[in-house]
């Protein structure tokens, strides 16, 4: 069930509506039973791999709970769990490209060989929740949480509908306590979650969906020009904050009217100074996933500069992977982590540039944009072939775009525009929605006004639906 589509409009109301009449442990059940039907509405036989990770873990976490402190059976169970969690992902994302991979290269070398395929379909939101309940597990082997003793608080903590799909992917400690705690109606913030929701929905079906025909129509011509390939990634990169940031917000708002609050998990990205600023901004439930779960692991900045570096590629490559089964994903990771490196090598080990004023920061913030416009265009890319293509377009200097490419794009990202201004220079990501109600009003009805006549009909799936 997608956020941007009519049955969402009366799933969530009629939700609510028996939530809040019913007591503490009802509306667990009903969230549980909610949140089947969201995620089934797509393909009821995926919730079969739900419940599996569900109870692998919630046993895992038990056990972990029981066995004290250096006990090599502590060792056994986490690694059920991880190697259950990552066998899941490995089998529905990554066998048949790996196996594919593998033929292609035989193939390189005068080996032929049939490429031994799967062709499962990919399940929506897998690599979100998987990673979600892998963490609980972990975090619990640590010490760091009490494993949870209550099955329908974890299995709730696990499969929340606003955010199952396309995250935040949230943290145990964040959210479990949230489950357990009865909830009030004056808890609510009511006037903010509707915000939320009306802006997600504005950047996603009037901004995102818009821009991606623009995007397509630029970057997959048979004969792209440097100007439309220009004018094309730009188009994605808003297109992209659009769709994914529009979920968040969907999802936090919609979770605000169950009372329950979910994690920021985009802080004005595209305003970043450097590599590691910009993953502090964007997706930051999995940045700050990868460092915990990946990078510190692997020793982190500890163990001398080489390390550190090796490190840093290494956590961006499978943060690439993570995203997709195909090369272009794993080419983005590597150029994020080439990008990180870069900064460190020449601005030392805090990776950023001293931004002690505002025209030098407003530079530093717009060379960093132009390498994230360079990463969009390899994460757009449908082949590497395309990507060739991208780069050859532009080193051929025809800047000719399409009549109606830059001037539609810069009219949908201008709105964009405006309120990330507003909310960088206010330090207040909900600002013009908490002022007075003489600019909340207008602002909503210019909302709802625009997406009555330029929102995109046929309810265009969110990108990360894919991952």
């Amino acid at each position: 069930m997608a956020f941007n589509s009519w049955v969402y409009l009366i799933f969530l109301p009629t939700v609510l509506l028996l939530y809040w009449l019913l007591p503490h442990r009802g509306r667990g059940y009903l969230l549980l039973v909610a949140s089947a039907v969201f995620y089934g509405w797509w393909d009821a036989r995926f919730l079969v791999l739900i419940a599996i990770s569900i109870s692998i873990d919630y046993v895992v976490g038990r056990k972990l709970g029981a066995l004290e402190t250096g006990v090599p059976a502590r060792n056994r169970w986490v690694a059920l769990s991880v190697c259950a969690n990552l066998g899941i992902l490995g089998v529905f994302k990554y066998f048949d490209f790996f196996s594919d991979s593998v033929v292609r290269l035989m193939s390189a070398i005068g080996m032929e060989a049939d490429p031994l395929l799967l062709k499962v379909i990919l399940p929506v939101g897998i690599s979100f929740y998987t990673f979600q309940s892998m963490a609980y597990t972990i975090d619990v082997y640590y010490g760091k949480l009490k494993p949870v003793t209550d099955l329908l608080v974890f299995a709730n903590y696990v499969s929340f509908f606003p955010q199952l799909v396309a995250g935040p992917i949230e943290r145990a400690g964040h959210l479990v306590p949230q489950l357990q705690e009865p909830r009030r109606r004056r808890d609510c913030d009511i006037r903010d979650a509707l915000y939320l929701i009306l802006w997600g929905l504005y950047k996603k079906v009037v901004v995102a969906d818009n821009l991606a025909r623009i995007a397509a129509t630029c970057l997959d011509a048979e004969n792209p020009t440097a100007g439309g390939v220009a004018v094309g990634v730009l188009a994605f990169a808003f297109q992209i904050y659009g769709d994914f940031s529009a979920y968040t917000d969907i999802a936090r708002g919609s979770a605000m009217l169950l009372g329950i609050k979910l994690c920021e998990n985009f802080k004005l990205p595209y305003f970043a100074v450097s590599p590691s600023d910009f993953w502090t901004r964007w997706h930051v439930s999995l940045s700050s996933w990868l460092r915990d779960y990946l990078y510190i692991p692997l020793g982190g900045s500890r163990g001398g500069t080489y390390r550190t570096y090796r490190n840093l590629s290494l956590t961006m490559l499978l943060g690439g992977l993570w995203h997709g089964a195909a090369w272009n994903f794993v080419a983005w990771g590597a150029y994020h982590g080439m990008l990180l490196v870069g900064y460190r090598l020449v601005f030392g080990p805090a990776g950023r540039p001293a931004c002690k004023t505002a025209p030098s920061k407003f530079v530093w913030m717009l060379v960093m944009f132009l390498f994230t416009l360079g990463g969009w265009a390899i994460f757009r890319a449908t082949s590497m072939t395309q990507l060739i293509g991208f780069g050859q377009a532009l080193a051929g200097f025809d800047w000719q775009v399409p009549a109606f490419a830059l001037r539609d794009t810069l009219f949908l990202i201008s709105g964009v525009l405006i309120m990330m201004i507003l909310q960088a220079r206010s330090g207040n990501m909900m600002v013009v929605f908490r002022s007075s109600v003489l600019v909340r009003v207008p602002v909503a009805i210019l909302l709802l006004g625009s997406l009555v006549l330029f929102g995109a009909t046929g309810g265009v799936e969110f990108i990360y639906f894919q991952f």
